[in-house]
């Protein structure tokens, strides 16, 4: 039985390693995914969506992977900017353990993985990019785009519009004062660009 949420610390859930395959264009590789963190079984379709249509990262970084789960945004950016620094974060210990390992194992010395609060204060990013937890609830959600947008230059998400995608978009613009451009919907998702 599965138990807790992907976005815990410490997953309830056991352990139950197994492998997924991230396929795009310009790569392919498998990763390690596990229970207790995001789409475990699977490639999230938003996740790939993402990847397929946000511009491609900034060739010298920092970069950062917001909510990195076992690491494919962090991986696939990993992978098409060597030359720059790719942080990968997440409040949930088996992600980054799992992203750690991807890393490892994809040849990719380029990740530092490390939870939210384990990221100089001062560091600012080229580019973030994210499928951000929306089942963390509004006031979770809000509270850590808030925290992170505002470092970086520009902000890339994904979200099911069945998950409050527009109601998002409208709150970024219209409450934080960020610039929100619709770059995609497809598939039931929308990527944003966000600019604060």
């Amino acid at each position: 039985m599965d138990t807790g949420h992907y976005f815990d610390a410490t997953p309830g859930s056991a352990s139950a390693p197994r492998s997924v395959t991230l396929t795009l264009p310009d790569l392919t590789v498998e990763l390690r995914t596990d229970r207790g963190v995001f789409s475990a079984d699977r490639v999230d379709p938003g996740t790939r969506l993402l990847l397929l249509e946000a511009p491609r990262p900034p060739a010298a970084g920092p970069l950062l992977d917001l909510g990195c789960g076992y690491g494919a945004i962090a991986v696939a950016l990993a992978r098409r900017a060597p030359a720059a620094a790719v942080w990968a974060i997440d409040v949930n210990a088996r992600a980054r353990a799992l992203t750690e390992d991807n890393a490892r194992t994809a040849g990719l010395a380029n990740i530092t993985v490390a939870a939210p609060d384990g990221v100089p204060p001062a560091m600012r990013f080229a580019a973030i990019y994210s499928n951000p937890p929306i089942r963390v609830g509004k006031v979770g959600l809000h509270g850590l785009l808030a925290t992170w947008i505002p470092r970086g230059d520009v902000c890339w998400l994904v979200v099911s519009k069945h998950l409050g995608a527009d109601s998002l978009a409208a709150w970024m613009h219209e409450e934080q004062g960020w610039a929100v451009d619709r770059l995609v919907s497809r598939v039931s998702y929308r990527v944003l660009e966000v600019r604060p």
